[in-house]
């Protein structure tokens, strides 16, 4: 069962429930949808459930994406977003949350509702990032950077957990067996960076079933050096917003420059293929989104301004995670990690 905030992201219900009406008709998944039933159940309507896969759940108002988390979710114990947590608590290892709604509120709903897996001290935000390199049985053009914000400080013992929990996702996600992991650091040798990551490079090193490729810098990045990327929330966060912007940025000047001037204009008639494989390539919808990873149940956090078809991307996401039992695959695979640090001890 995959339980879909219906009300959050930047542009309200619409998109949400559009793309959760598409996801039911190329998924196997069942769907329920939280949110207001005199808001949700039209859209459902208007957009069609003909396997009927799809349940509304009633819920009070949504958590505003400007609103301050701690403070909405104490004052709106029923809005659609802690509800669809508290479903997804109840329901099971069965069951998947995703949402495109408030990012702290995301990750505090998920706290207060969910468990973290025995050996986790710290969750991870994960966040896609398109890259030149491709990788996996997908051919998949993003890496995953984790944390990107759930927590800001961190130890060396939990830059070695999110190493095991990127590693794992992204084995599922990209059906890539041995994705390749590196801290990201302000240079390629084992002794650079903070201390927190160069005692973390010497515990990575020598975790089971993580193929470790050392440090990389912030220019590796778009390159796709690496396909998991590990550092804390506070770099992480700064990091994807930055490379976000800036690919952002090349198209709004290839508008302006079509706008501009005839040469211009010609030259970009010119690169049209060029500049058309760039936008696939930094499309992000076609991912959907990316994990919370660290806690007993799945979420799959979408971006804000996320439309149907990232939605739609998101669900699918959430199913093959589940199919493949990544929070149990996590587990074990810190369980292997802590038993083989105790006999190398």
């Amino acid at each position: 069962m995959i339980v879909v905030d219906a009300m959050g992201g930047d542009h309200g219900p619409g998109p949400v429930v559009e793309g959760a009406c598409e996801a039911a008709r190329v998924t196997r998944a069942q769907l329920e949808l939280v949110g207001e039933p005199s808001l949700v159940e039209p859209l459902v309507a208007k957009f069609g459930d003909p396997e009927r896969r799809l349940r509304v759940i009633p819920a009070e108002g949504v958590i505003a994406m400007d609103a301050k988390p701690r403070v909405a979710l104490a004052e709106q114990p029923q809005a659609s977003l802690p509800v669809a947590a508290r479903r997804v608590a109840d329901g099971g290892q069965r069951y998947a949350m995703v949402s495109s709604g408030n990012t702290g509120a995301v990750v505090l709903s998920c706290a207060g509702a969910f468990k973290r897996i025995p050996g986790v001290r710290r969750t991870a935000l994960a966040a896609v990032m398109p890259t030149e390199k491709r990788r996996g049985e997908k051919d998949d053009p993003f890496s995953l950077v984790l944390d990107v914000g759930a927590t800001l400080r961190v130890d060396a013992e939990d830059l070695a957990t999110f190493a095991v929990m990127g590693s794992t996702y992204a084995s599922i996600v990209s059906k890539n067996v041995s994705p390749r992991v590196a801290l990201l650091s302000n240079g390629t040798e084992p002794t650079k960076g903070l201390p927190e990551i160069v005692a973390a490079h010497a515990l990575i090193r020598d975790l089971p079933g993580i193929r470790f490729i050392g440090n990389i810098e912030g220019l590796h990045l778009p390159r796709g050096a690496a396909d998991v990327v590990v550092c804390d929330g506070f770099t992480g966060n700064i990091t994807v917003k930055m490379l976000e912007g800036i690919f952002e940025g090349i198209v709004d000047m290839a508008r302006y420059a079509q706008r501009s001037k005839m040469t211009w204009r010609f030259g970009l008639w010119l690169l049209e293929n060029g500049i058309r494989r760039l936008k696939e390539v930094t499309d992000w919808q076609q991912y959907g989104g990316a994990p919370i990873l660290g806690f007993d149940r799945l979420c799959i956090k979408a971006h804000g301004r996320s439309g149907a078809r990232a939605v739609r991307n998101a669900i699918r996401v959430a199913e093959r995670c589940l199919a493949q039992d990544l929070c149990a695959r996590i587990e074990d695979g810190l369980r292997d990690q802590k038993a083989e640090r105790a006999d190398a001890s």
